[in-house]
Order: structure tokens, then sequence, then C-alpha cells
């Protein structure tokens, strides 16, 4: 069984913001299933959504996202 790769920081940033699934349902229209499982990384939004989403939270876009960059040793 593969352990999925979380994609996006949504629960994150809306734990960091002291924000529900429920409040960002209702902010970007969607259903509260779907947002469920954009946190869970089950599904990811659409640009759109996403963009949408980091205004709503007033964050870059940058840190609903999940860094694909490894860190390089600065030596």
């Amino acid at each position: 069984m593969r352990t999925k790769k979380p994609i996006n920081r949504i629960r994150v940033v809306l734990a960091e913001k002291d924000r529900t699934n429920k409040w960002l349902a209702e902010k970007v229209d969607k259903n509260r299933t779907t947002v469920s499982r954009w946190c869970t990384n089950d599904m990811q939004p659409s640009l759109e959504s996403l963009v949408k989403i980091a205004q709503i939270l007033d964050v870059d876009v940058r840190e609903l996202l999940v860094s694909t960059k490894k860190p390089s040793n600065a030596n």
C-alpha cells in the first residue's frame, strides 16, 4: 500500500488562521466534503480555487503548496 504524499497545505494554513473547513467551504462556495477532501489531500483544488483560497486566507498561494524542492546543503 502506497502512502500518499501531501501536495497542499490547506489544512495547516486553516489551523494557523484558526479557521475550519466549513468556514472555507462557505467562503469558496463549495461543498464541505470537497473542502474536506482538499484538506486531506484526497483531491486537489483547481488552480483558480487555490488562488481564491489564498486570497480568502490572506496568504501567498505558495504557502498553500508543499515544496517539491529539496533543501540544498549550503557548505
